[in-house]
């Protein structure tokens, strides 16, 4: 059994691509149209043929009460790990990203926490061990 796709809920999925490659680095794997709807994924540049990532429209009102309530809660989403916590945060800075955890030395890992501007908190996180 194998991981090949996760999804994240957005508000706006044209938003949500440019956030996703165009600041958080990430490259466009596949976009096509399913209906009213858009099949859109993102994978890590690092892994091209890796999970992807699908930034799925939260039109589903379960979606979207799921994603208001965790973001509400100050819980993310989704967790991203980088190499350097501390050089991704000052990176994204200087993006205009908005953070709501600056890098925080936790048990075994250091972690920041920002918006994406669609309706989400993501983490980023160096493991230290």
């Amino acid at each position: 059994m194998q991981i090949k796709l996760t999804s994240i809920f957005v508000d706006d999925q044209d938003k949500a691509l440019k956030f996703y490659t165009d600041v958080l680095g990430f490259q466009k794997k596949h976009e096509f149209t399913a209906g009213k709807y858009k099949w859109l994924t993102v994978v890590s540049p690092e892994e091209p043929e890796g999970t992807q990532l699908v930034l799925e429209l939260n039109e589903n009102p379960a979606a979207k009460t799921f994603q208001q309530e965790i973001h509400r809660q100050g819980i993310p989403a989704s967790n991203f790990f980088v190499a350097d916590v501390q050089k991704e945060y000052a990176r994204l800075k200087q993006h205009g990203v908005m953070f709501t955890k600056e890098p925080t030395k936790t048990t075994g890992s250091t972690i920041a926490v920002l918006g994406d501007t669609c309706g989400n908190l993501v983490q980023i996180t160096h493991l230290d061990w």
